[in-house]
């Protein structure tokens, strides 16, 4: 055990942490009452800087992805962070803060001393934060993670916003837990495809022929990417992107100077458009609607993100769709219903997603094929659903959101009530989104507003903008204000009047 003095106590402010440093190590030292708390200075997530997070009812949440931890012994809250934090000893002497430059030693791994049998279906978001949350909560029997992609699961946030922009090489793509988690935390992947669920007799069966008894079920299947029903639809050139491998074509395909029309406004599409511009290709948005975004940040922004596309070369069109891709054996332009010939080397499809439940054919399904959940996320007895095929109740609405944090939590959820708890979703909704280098974060899930107020101007961030109704906060979206975000992202979950919030916000450190 060897002792560094950091800084003195009177250093430490009351209502933010205090970043010091023990040789290369960024330890993050927080006031808890009249005591203090060192812990890793960096989230485990990506590594932001917790010392400009928020302090906030007893939790301290990430600026960069609203990770949140307790501020009492750094336990983890709500992901997307996976694991909690480390925790430093420390000592207070005449004033002056010592901090061992070894962390307290992990939880170690629950004993096999469970005879129940888990099983997870897809190992994206929701699976990984499923099963980690199991050991973590305790459960000791046998954890079966399936999933139809080879290897670990990985951070697909990154594959439209870095990958495909040439800046992470697809191979170095973050998994979400390395190979030594899954072998110490006796996690079993298997490579396989459900075919088909028994819910009356807790089977699952297998693409490789395997039939699988489960005490519990968790389906995390995700989403499978719209595909587009045209003429030359099946061209190589003409790509979708959900995976490492979809994107590793586009990567291959894609020169510097090549024309790529990318069909669709979602946030994948223009996250895209970023990227691929980035990469050196001239690029054309095929809209459906004249302002993208406006539906979820309103028009003002929207029209900022469209100017900053603009400003980078994009060119942006809401007239006229698709209706073939033409070319022999290579694609050669996108044709419209206006009699407009557009001039592509490459189609990037960004027109949704649909929940991937055809396996579950047997199970009451929405209209759009999602699952009906419970707000504890259980879909009938002994099974439960996460992430993009879930419709789960929101505000005492059925809502099903596709949001990377969002999947984890709700899969968080599932495995503590898969465990007999009793657990459900009171959080607020968060993404975010990039696009030539700035980062956008929205917190809520807002259909309709009656007043919206900016603090700063969009098309010049920093900004933060707050959406009203009925004089409460029910959105917020910001750029290059990170700690007020991460304050606003505990705030809202209860309710907030405007005028709290911009008081909040006046008054932040």
């Amino acid at each position: 055990m060897t002792l560094h003095r950091v800084a003195r106590f009177t250093d430490v402010p009351e209502n933010q942490g205090l970043e010091v440093q023990i040789e290369q190590r960024k330890i993050l030292l927080l006031k808890v009452g009249d005591q203090l708390r060192a812990y890793q200075g960096e989230c485990p997530h990506a590594g932001a800087p917790l010392a400009e997070g928020a302090l906030c009812n007893g939790r301290l949440t990430c600026p960069w992805h609203k990770a949140q931890f307790r501020i009492e012994d750094g336990g983890l809250c709500e992901p997307p962070a996976l694991d909690s934090l480390k925790r430093y000893p420390l000592e207070v002497r005449d004033g002056e803060v010592w901090v061992d430059d070894q962390p307290l030693q992990d939880a170690h791994t629950p004993p096999a001393d469970d005879a129940r049998t888990f099983v997870i279906v897809g190992a994206g978001a929701a699976g990984t934060a499923a099963a980690s949350a199991l050991r973590e909560l305790g459960f000791g029997g046998r954890v079966l993670l399936i999933d139809r992609e080879a290897g670990a699961g990985y951070d697909r946030t990154v594959l439209s916003k870095f990958v495909i922009a040439g800046e992470t090489p697809p191979e170095e793509i973050p998994a979400l837990r390395d190979d030594d988690f899954y072998r110490e935390q006796r996690i079993e992947r298997i490579n396989a495809e459900v075919t088909s669920l028994d819910c009356a007799n807790h089977t699952l069966q297998l693409s490789d022929g395997q039939s699988l008894q489960y005490d519990a079920a968790l389906l995390a299947t995700g989403g499978a990417p719209k595909q587009l029903e045209l003429p030359g639809a099946d061209l190589p050139q003409v790509f979708v992107l959900r995976s490492r491998a979809h994107a590793q074509q586009i990567l291959e395909s894609a020169r510097p100077g090549q024309h790529a029309v990318i069909i669709g406004d979602s946030f994948i599409a223009m996250e895209s458009a970023s990227a691929l511009r980035q990469f050196g290709l001239e690029v054309t948005v095929l809209a459906r609607q004249p302002v993208p975004f406006a539906k979820q940040f309103g028009e003002t922004v929207g029209k900022a993100i469209l100017a900053l596309h603009q400003a980078n070369g994009v060119v942006y069109r809401a007239e006229g769709e698709a209706t073939q891709i033409e070319g022999t054996h290579k694609v050669e332009a996108v044709r419209l219903d206006n009699g407009q010939r557009l001039p592509a080397d490459l189609v990037l499809v960004g027109i949704g997603v649909s929940p991937a439940t055809a396996p579950f054919a047997d199970l009451p399904q929405e209209k759009d094929h999602s699952l009906r959940v419970d707000g504890g996320m259980r879909v009938t007895d002994g099974l439960w659903a996460a992430g993009d095929i879930a419709t789960f109740p929101l505000n005492g609405q059925p809502c099903r959101i596709e949001h990377w944090r969002l999947a984890q939590q709700q899969a968080r959820i599932a495995a503590a009530n898969m465990l007999g708890g009793d657990e459900h979703y009171l959080d607020v909704p968060y993404f975010w989104t990039w696009h030539f280098g700035k980062n956008y974060d929205y917190l809520g899930h807002a259909q309709s507003w009656d007043e919206v107020e900016f603090k700063g101007d969009p098309f010049k961030p920093p900004f933060i903008g707050l959406f009203g109704k009925n004089g409460l906060v029910i959105a917020a979206v910001a750029c290059d204000e990170e700690r007020n975000m991460a304050m606003l992202a505990e705030r809202m979950k209860q309710p907030l009047p405007v005028d709290n919030a911009w008081r909040l916000i006046r008054d932040a450190p």
